[in-house]
């Protein structure tokens, strides 16, 4: 079992990012006020696009299933996304050898590897998944107010010097059209507002209690709070995946038309 998690906590982090949206479809009074509270905090999806753009450096490290290293670049307003790998041993044509660039455009994505397009249907459907996934893992702390997303307080609980505000994050199938939906527990620090570190289930894997671990490591870049590193622990503690975010640069100038890639 561990060493099944350690292959697909990637696929799962993936998984986690695309059930997002835009409003939260259940919440009570406790939980919706934490939710404000980071929002008042980092200034919502607003203030984020009010960025225009974003450029940074990714690192993907699933440690001894290896990395995939991408120079990330989306457009807020559309959701435009590019990227160029120069390492990609997990998510982007593994066991291929040669940069592999990314692009989503108004919805169509497009691949390439040494500049030659690729057409694999599975490669090209990797690629729209992916892109859509790395830009809401970079937005995802300005977007939790999410359809279908349901929210229960779960009380307080200490973690080394803090004392959390926990709270459940649950799916309605009848959105997320799907038979099981994985379940989180968010932390939320008193002090900063911040989710610090949350749990989550994968029933697909047999795990169907939210025993995984996230932890967040947040820096402030040009106004904009950004959650820089993430560290995946298993239901034992032992680390399994190290993601991380530098050379954060806003309003580059960016238009979609220079992400086309034919």
């Amino acid at each position: 079992m561990k060493s099944q998690l350690k292959n697909t906590f990637a696929s799962v982090l993936l998984t986690f990012a695309v059930t997002f949206s835009i409003n939260a479809q259940k919440t009570d009074d406790k939980s919706a006020e934490l939710l404000d509270a980071l929002e008042s905090v980092n200034g919502g999806y607003k203030k984020l696009s009010s960025k225009k753009d974003v450029e940074f450096k990714y690192v993907y490290d699933n440690f001894e299933k290896g990395k995939d290293v991408s120079l990330e670049r989306h457009i807020f307003n559309g959701e435009h996304s590019w990227a160029s790998y120069s390492q990609h041993d997990l998510n982007v044509l593994p066991g291929k050898e040669g940069v592999a660039v990314q692009s989503l455009v108004a919805g169509i994505p497009t691949l390439t590897l040494d500049g030659k397009t690729i057409t694999d249907p599975k490669a090209v459907g990797g690629t729209k998944f992916l892109r859509e996934v790395n830009f809401y893992w970079f937005a995802m702390m300005y977007k939790l107010k999410n359809e279908g997303t349901n929210y229960k307080f779960l009380g307080t609980e200490k973690v080394g010097e803090t004392t959390y505000d926990k709270v459940s994050l649950t799916y309605t199938s009848d959105v997320t059209k799907k038979e099981q939906n994985d379940e989180y527990i968010l932390y939320f620090n008193p002090e900063t507002h911040l989710v610090d570190q949350f749990y989550f289930s994968l029933p697909a894997w047999g795990v169907n209690k939210p025993v995984l671990k996230m932890t967040l490591e947040y820096e402030t870049i040009d106004g904009i709070l950004v959650s820089t590193v993430r560290k995946g622990y298993g239901p034992d503690g032992s680390a399994m995946g190290v993601f991380t975010f530098s050379d954060v640069k806003f309003n580059n100038g960016f238009k979609k038309e220079s992400f086309l890639l034919n």
